[in-house]
């Protein structure tokens, strides 16, 4: 499935209660952010990044070739971070 960094950052960040207008500093242009690449299994295609908001810090993940964005809390809060793409 086509997507791109923007519609998959805005996904996750709407889970998490933030929107793009909580973003503190992005490793990503915005010709990086809209371009299009298939998500699904096959291999990664999206640019590698990190997006900081006052809350959260969020990053590309992949597993078998699928990509997709998750989070972890910016500020240390005693809560263990799950296996992230994968057991």
């Amino acid at each position: 499935m086509k997507t791109t960094w923007r519609e998959q950052i805005a996904l996750r960040m709407r889970e998490c209660g933030e929107s793009f207008e909580d973003i503190k500093s992005s490793t990503l242009t915005d010709e990086q952010l809209d371009h299009e690449f298939d998500n699904g299994y096959g291999g990664s295609q999206g640019y590698a990044f990190t997006v900081w908001t006052k809350h959260r810090v969020y990053f590309p993940v992949v597993y078998d070739g699928a990509e997709w964005v998750e989070c972890v809390p910016r500020n240390p809060n005693g809560v263990a971070t799950p296996h992230v793409g994968g057991e």
